[in-house]
């Protein structure tokens, strides 16, 4: 047994380098292998690109059109119409007293005019409304509604409303939208701006005031 066991050890040393080097044949073939199957796999798909949206701001300055009245209309032309009837001299009773007093008592001075319009504000003043931070603070308040983005619906959104006294907004309104959440989005926007107030004759007034608002897709 002892004899057999020797025999065995000194077999595995005389092949150990045989069996060393079949090991790193084998192991390179592996590495090879997977190298090529790399190689020739599909390369990985790109990454999708989502469209960028951007909302763009435009400021209008409003006009007030003057009204030209109506020139007035022409007077008729007398026609003389021939009258043979004979009117008689009437005398008139001048003995009864007359009160010069009431007759050259002058009327009562008209008020004076005030500057309010009827409609309780002004379109155009010497002095229209500033929003406070430009456009880019207003954008910044804007969001591209999901709706919109996906329906791919873009346009402009204008927006009507009144600069009260203390440059705050009132009664604000949509009077040319687009849809897809744009209209809600562009009101909301509007109701948390601030404006410096429009002045006119040196003191801050209401006054009318229309902001469009873009939303804009880009590709």
């Amino acid at each position: 047994m002892i004899t057999d066991r020797k025999q065995a050890e000194a077999d595995l040393r005389r092949n150990y380098n045989v069996y060393l080097q079949l090991g790193l044949i084998v192991a390179l073939l592996t590495f090879i292998g997977l190298v090529r199957i790399n190689l020739y796999s599909d390369p990985p798909s790109p990454l999708p690109v989502e469209e960028q949206e951007e909302v763009v701001m435009e400021e209008v300055i409003q006009t007030k059109q003057i009204e030209t009245p109506p020139p007035p209309p022409r007077p008729p032309v007398p026609v003389e119409v021939p009258n043979d009837e004979i009117i008689e001299d009437e005398i008139l009773d001048l003995d009864t007293e007359l009160d010069l007093g009431d007759m050259f008592e002058l009327p009562p001075p008209p008020p004076p005019k005030d500057d309010e319009p009827e409609d309780d504000f002004f379109v155009v003043v010497e002095q229209m409304p500033q929003l406070r931070g430009g456009l880019g603070a207003l954008q910044r308040k804007v969001s591209y509604p999901e709706m919109a983005r996906r329906a791919g619906i873009e346009g402009r959104v204008t927006v009507q409303f009144i600069v009260n006294e203390q440059g705050r907004v009132e009664n604000p309104r949509v009077i040319r939208g687009i849809g897809g959440g744009c209209d809600e989005e562009a009101l909301k926007a509007v109701k948390s701006a601030r404006f410096t107030p429009g002045m006119q004759r040196g003191r801050p007034v209401r006054v009318q005031y229309s902001l469009p608002i873009v939303f804009r897709l880009q590709n």
